[in-house]
């Protein structure tokens, strides 16, 4: 890997793409997305480093690190978008941008998914493409960091 590095980080339950609700989520397994993201990466001039944790502690921790080193994030926080202040509050401790994605849209959901604690300290929000709305987020990602 070469270029600047990147770090994507998922929530709970993104592990078990492509046999989770495939008519919400997709049918791309998790290491099809993990393919997807290290491959547009490097086509980007990035260094995609693809993670994912059922733990909001895990996922705490690497955004820590990525405060701490400067990194870029691509984050998709499952379930945890929707009420872990604590995450918020690591979110925003961000150096570095950060974008959140989903692959659903939420505001096209139940009720309880049009929450984002994340969104407001986040550099963008990107929802709603499947497996491109990730795609999006790293060409997004990559303009921000070279302007």
């Amino acid at each position: 890997m070469s270029g600047r590095r990147v770090l994507v980080l998922n929530g709970p339950n993104l592990g078990r793409l492509g046999s989770r609700e495939p008519d919400v989520y997709g049918s791309t397994s998790y290491k099809g997305l993990v393919e997807e993201c290290t491959r547009l990466g490097g086509e980007l001039g990035l260094a995609v480093e693809v993670r994912e944790t059922n733990d909001e502690g895990e996922l705490i921790r690497w955004l820590h690190e990525a405060a701490d080193g400067s990194v870029p994030v691509v984050i998709n926080p499952g379930a945890f978008t929707h009420y872990s202040y604590a995450m918020r509050d690591a979110a925003a401790q961000r150096t570095a941008p950060l974008i959140e994605v989903h692959i659903s849209n939420p505001y096209a959901r139940e009720e309880f998914r049009h929450t984002s604690v994340i969104a407001a300290v986040a550099s963008g929000t990107v929802a709603g493409f499947g497996i491109g709305s990730y795609r999006l987020a790293l060409r997004a990602l990559a303009e921000e960091l070279a302007g």
